[in-house]
């Protein structure tokens, strides 16, 4: 891989698997929304069309939930999997070439918890340890830097040994990488500190950006402080909508939009990159783009 930096002022994407969902796509299941990249591609390069087309210059692939092991618990062996890694990439990359050539294609590494599609992601009350964490995501973390994207997007990250097994897959690869943790309240969904995860990647060559996604909007705020407190990297900032999902009408409530001074805020309060995650559609990336461009 080319080494990648990321030029400030650079909008990300919004959320995929809630975008997907939008449009009418069954996104239930323990595949999530990789069942729609292996079923429905053509609807996968749409959704990257569409966040070009609102003004995002950084795709990021339908990797999240995708594992070797999860694969297998429906079927699909490793074979099947790497194409479908690889497949991930190469979408977001037709997406890019056609809309957006100057953009980039970050492969997604979601967190072990998400393979477990049982919430843990949330909480980091993982059975595994660091040496146990470094072994599950070898594999899947080898095939997606063999698909050649331009860097990865480490994501939703809720502790420090998850991001420390990362780190130590990644040492000598020569690849670009950022590493954003989900938050609350400040710290990491462990309860750790934040400021202490931001300082383990410090000293990673591979680790370009460090910074929050999968979280609510106010956590932004907390994460670029401690960010200027422990880390010179590159900060990045995809939250969610802040929209509360409701589990007894079963509806989202509130607004999706993330308002113009919010985003103003985070970048002058250092912010490089911005973009959404959850329930974070084209038209907000495209009001976020309206922000950054001025």
């Amino acid at each position: 891989m080319t080494p990648v930096t990321l030029a400030p002022r650079t909008v990300i994407d919004g959320g995929l698997g809630s975008y997907l969902e939008s449009l009418g796509h069954d996104l239930s299941g323990r595949l999530w929304s990789a069942r729609i990249l292996r079923d429905h591609p053509d609807a996968v390069v749409d959704v990257h069309r569409d966040y070009f087309a609102a003004g995002a210059a950084i795709a990021i692939t339908s990797s999240y939930q995708l594992s070797f092991e999860g694969l297998a618990s429906v079927g699909i062996d490793s074979q099947e999997g790497f194409a479908l890694l690889e497949r991930s990439v190469a979408l977001a990359a037709q997406a890019r070439d056609e809309l957006r050539p100057d953009g980039l294609v970050a492969a997604s590494v979601g967190p072990y918890g998400a393979a477990l599609a049982d919430g843990s992601e949330y909480r980091g009350d993982y059975d595994l340890d660091r040496a146990g964490l470094r072994a599950w995501h070898a594999a899947r973390l080898e095939a997606l830097l063999a698909a050649e994207p331009d860097l990865l997007a480490i994501e939703t990250i809720p502790s420090r040994d998850e991001a420390g097994a990362l780190i130590d897959l990644l040492r000598g690869t020569g690849a670009s990488a950022w590493l954003s943790f989900t938050t609350d309240g400040g710290r990491l969904r462990t309860g750790e500190s934040l400021e202490d995860a931001f300082r383990d990647a410090e000293a990673s060559d591979e680790i370009i950006a460090v910074g929050v996604n999968c979280c609510h909007p106010d956590e932004v705020d907390l994460a670029l402080a401690a960010a200027r407190r422990s880390t010179g990297k590159a900060v990045v900032a995809y939250p969610n909508s802040g929209e509360m999902w409701n589990a007894v009408t079963r509806r989202w409530e509130g607004t999706a939009a993330l308002p113009d001074g919010l985003v103003e805020r985070w970048l002058a309060s250092g912010a490089t990159a911005i973009g959404g995650c959850c329930r974070v559609g084209p038209e907000e990336i495209r009001g976020i783009a309206a922000v950054v461009a001025g």
